[in-house]
């Protein structure tokens, strides 16, 4: 009598679970905390930071508010940018996706 291996399907099922393409997924807004800053490094990394209040003075004197309905994105070559202009449809969606 031959012996049944599982392994060939668990690959084959493997390789059609990576094939097919995921759902779209509605837009997870980020959640920004109060008393956390987040960066973006020369590197290209972003990292989050716990901060205090004893400081917050000299960190808001050379800040500037973020305009509503700004969208930020990595660009190809890895900066990070903002555009402040439109960026949803009349009926909500992405102007630049593929959905």
């Amino acid at each position: 009598m031959t012996q049944f291996s599982i392994k060939p399907l668990m690959v084959a099922a493997t390789l059609v679970a990576l094939s097919v393409p995921a759902f779209a997924e509605p837009p997870v807004a980020w959640e920004l905390k109060p008393d956390m800053g987040y960066g973006y490094d020369k590197e290209g990394k972003t990292f989050a930071y716990k901060m205090g209040t004893s400081n917050a003075g000299a960190l808001l004197k050379g800040a500037k508010k973020v305009p509503k309905g700004t969208l930020f994105f990595i660009g190809q070559n890895g900066q990070l940018y903002m555009r402040t202009g439109p960026y949803l449809e009349g009926d909500g969606k992405f102007m630049f996706g593929s959905n």
